[in-house]
């Protein structure tokens, strides 16, 4: 079985991206000093650049955007289910009048 995922706060995310702006201090250094991947620390810092207001949401939470996406995708499932359901009553009540 392998190793549960870390989840990191805003404000733990926002710290390592704040220390890591101080002069002299590399992303690997801060990193290493909180026990996290590079990686994890330029992923952040890529996010926050791409979109400050909305980056780092919290667990469960979708951004604005995401969030607006889903609702579209749901509605669309639903008028898609309902037009099929409505084919097929149509080419039923047509096949009676013949």
């Amino acid at each position: 079985m392998g190793a549960k995922r870390r989840r990191y706060t805003r404000e733990f995310k926002l710290e390592a991206l704040r220390l890591m702006q101080q002069p002299g201090v590399t992303a690997t250094a801060v990193a290493e000093q909180l026990g996290i991947n590079p990686e994890t620390v330029y992923r952040w810092k890529k996010e926050l650049q791409e979109d400050p207001t909305q980056s780092f949401p919290g667990h469960g939470n979708l951004k604005a955007r995401d969030k607006e996406i889903e609702e579209l995708r749901r509605e669309n499932a639903r008028l898609t289910a309902e037009n099929t359901f409505l084919k097929k009553v149509s080419a039923y009540f047509a096949k009676d009048k013949k």
